[in-house]
């Protein structure tokens, strides 16, 4: 069964530049490494100064969280967050089932 990733959190509008360019540089290098399918999503609307921001990461084996860790203290990401990275794992499943 296919395993999907999905991390969000809260970055400051004023470091959305900085940001997106550190998060594409992680995830271009987890792609290429891990050869999984990367997106990056930010919400479009600015609430209390900040955007959600979501990391999506397809076909991921279960063990990859700490893949994910590293790649986000290599990349200085965790300096540009304000609170908890949130991470969910959804499951495809079969709409026949």
């Amino acid at each position: 069964m296919s395993t999907n990733l999905y991390i969000y959190y809260k970055v400051a509008a004023s470091r959305a530049q900085e940001f997106d360019h550190a998060a594409a540089a992680m995830q271009a290098e987890l792609s290429l490494q891990h050869q999984v399918n990367t997106a990056l999503k930010r919400s479009a609307e600015i609430k209390d100064e900040h955007h959600t921001w979501m990391e999506v990461y397809s076909s991921v084996p279960p063990d990859f969280i700490q893949v994910i860790d590293l790649a986000v203290a290599k990349h200085g990401l965790a300096a540009l967050i304000d609170g908890p990275r949130h991470t969910e794992f959804f499951v495809n499943i079969s709409s026949c089932a």
